[in-house]
């Protein structure tokens, strides 16, 4: 059976991402607002930035204090994995106008790569563009209407928001460990790495996740990419 590709099909098809997304946007908007930030700059962190886990660890690292250039860099170190995500599916856009990929770049996310690259047949632009768009303005608005549900909330329920983000942490986490215990390994690993570090003061504030990251993304080429080969067997 042909399988729809063009711009209908995409918005049916991430329905689901944003039954997802916006609660977790909300959840978003409501810890931006306990963190002092205003409602345009999250609004703003939302529409720019658009990486759910970058933005709340941001949030963690600003309400520590930690300085712009390591928040900025720790981004980057996390969403490094969205660059792979980009080259996987220019592969299938061989022959489309080039002055689309920055705007398939920029949509992708682990959400809408999963549902684009386990699409069998053609992949088409409409498609992809729709599929991200929705996915996109679901987030966007989620984090608009959480910063504005905060504002009505009593100050304690706002100061217990905090437990959002390590839930949101949770959520991404623990799929991923059902799949493979070497991901709670790595989990375990880069946590102690960052414990010690942090403890003990060995580096300056925010380099002790950075250097988690770095840790574990190393570890991570070994470990997951045997694991994925023996699977390809």
């Amino acid at each position: 059976m042909k399988q729809e590709s063009g711009i209908k099909a995409g918005f049916i098809t991430g329905i689901p991402i944003v039954i997802g997304y916006f609660p977790v946007a909300m959840a978003f908007g409501l810890l931006a607002k306990t963190v002092n930030i205003s409602l345009l700059d999250t609004c703003l962190f939302s529409l720019i930035v658009f990486a759910g886990a970058s933005q709340f660890m941001a949030l963690d690292l600003i309400k520590a204090g930690i300085a712009t250039g390591d928040i900025v860099l720790a981004t980057f170190l996390l969403n490094l994995r969205h660059l792979m995500m980009s080259a996987s599916l220019a592969v299938r856009f061989k022959k489309i106008n080039k002055g689309w990929l920055p705007f398939i770049a920029f949509g992708i996310t682990d959400e809408s790569f999963s549902v684009a690259s386990l699409k069998s047949g053609k992949l088409s632009v409409p498609f992809l563009l729709a599929l991200q768009g929705i996915a996109y303005c679901a987030w966007v608005s989620g984090t608009f209407a959480g910063y504005l549900v905060g504002t009505a909330l009593p100050a304690a329920v706002q100061n217990s928001l905090g437990i959002g983000l390590y839930a949101m942490f949770t959520a991404i986490l623990v799929p991923e460990i059902k799949k493979s215990s070497n991901v709670l390994c790595l989990a375990v690993i880069s946590g102690m790495i960052y414990a010690t570090s942090d403890y003990f003061q060995l580096l300056p504030a925010g380099w002790s996740l950075i250097v988690s990251i770095i840790a574990a993304s190393v570890a991570g080429l070994f470990v997951l990419k045997d694991e994925i080969e023996e699977g390809q067997v």
